[in-house]
């Protein structure tokens, strides 16, 4: 029998009492994995590049933050919250933060596992709330990233429902997409009762969840409609190979339509809306020449109610200076110190509405 453990990882949070504009009427979430950014210490945790026998040291650090801010403050808005993957550290979300601080990114959160090379982390020009971070492990395995929650709180009126974001960075298909699909369906179990749990507490509170999932929104598809995906369809194969299993579903149900639904799994099964294929095609990352959607934003039925903060539009940053001349993501070489990111970033615009 499999025995599932939560618990609370490494969390840092940080913040000022800077005022911001709290009666915003559009607000801008982008996700971006950044590639390893990796400080100038050395710690025994980091990658073979990101070691000073590599060449890598406090000056291409800096170059890098520089190189990260810019890109970031090219993009057509400023983010007013930003989803970051694979950063080293609490410290090194600082430094970035601080290198931007025109653009006020005031709050952060930061989570990673103990002894891991690196977490996953928030910059917000709003203050975070109610932050935690979340990890499962199954048997003797854990899960390799947490999910970190921050809520949201924008708007003045009483009225105003916050914004729950819940960041994730699943496993990997290193070591093979079927074998390494148990860590992913566990960490979209851990996604799924949380879910659960906001909603009980009050159901017409926005959920997102954003990352980098390591499986593509057609993941199903790809592999032949024969393989149960931590995220699945919602199609009628999809949801007879699902319920064969039974038990709290470890899997999130994708759909197309706004607000989300499912037709095919049962009606309380939690629908997800995914703008892969609807508001964006391509992708965000570039593997055995092929495009990925392995990141992604993820949002529930409330993102879509007409009161409050509603889904406005989606798009992927594919322009310079995050592509190459051949439009492939700019991919950092740490080497030549060259290059932003191998992912290409994300923005989800919400609007406010009102009542």
């Amino acid at each position: 029998m499999k025995h599932f453990f939560i618990f609370l990882c490494v969390l840092a949070l940080a913040g000022c009492g800077v005022s911001v504009d709290s009666e915003p009427e559009q607000l801008t979430v982008a996700l971006w994995n950044v590639q390893n950014l990796f400080d100038g210490d050395e710690t025994g945790t980091e990658f073979a590049d990101f070691r000073l026998n590599a060449g890598w040291g406090p000056e291409k650090y800096q170059a890098r933050l520089t190189a990260l801010s810019q890109a970031i403050s090219t993009m057509p808005e400023v983010p007013d919250l930003i989803g970051l993957i694979e950063v080293e550290n609490s410290g090194t979300l600082a430094d970035l933060s601080r290198a931007m601080s025109k653009h006020g990114y005031y709050w952060t959160a930061f989570s990673k596992l103990p002894g891991s090379a690196s977490g996953i982390g928030f910059l917000s020009r709003f203050p975070l709330k109610e932050v935690r971070a979340h990890s499962i492990t199954i048997g003797q395995e854990t899960a390799p990233r947490p999910i970190l929650e921050a809520r949201l709180e924008i708007r003045g009126e009483p009225w105003a429902k916050p914004l729950v974001f819940l960041l994730c960075h699943w496993k990997s298909k290193l070591g093979g997409a079927d074998a390494t699909e148990a860590l992913r369906r566990a960490s979209a179990r851990l996604v799924y009762r949380r879910l659960s749990e906001l909603k009980a507490i009050d159901a017409d509170i926005p959920v997102i969840v954003l990352g980098d999932f390591n499986l593509n929104h057609d993941d199903f598809y790809r592999r032949n409609s024969s393989i149960l995906c931590a995220l699945l369809p919602d199609d009628p194969d999809a949801a007879l190979l699902a319920l064969q299993e039974g038990g709290l579903p470890d899997f999130l149900v994708l759909s197309t339509e706004k607000p989300p639904r499912s037709v095919y799994f049962p009606e309380d099964i939690h629908a997800l809306y995914s703008p892969w294929g609807v508001e964006k095609d391509g992708g965000s990352y570039f593997f055995r020449d092929s495009w990925e959607t392995i990141d992604g934003f993820l949002l529930s039925s409330s993102a879509f109610s007409g009161r409050g903060w509603d889904f406005a539009g989606s798009r992927v940053m594919n322009q310079e200076p995050f592509v190459r001349s051949g439009g492939t993501p700019n991919a950092y070489i740490p080497r030549s110190g060259r290059g932003l990111s191998d992912h290409l970033p994300l923005l989800l615009y919400l609007s406010y509405s009102g009542l």
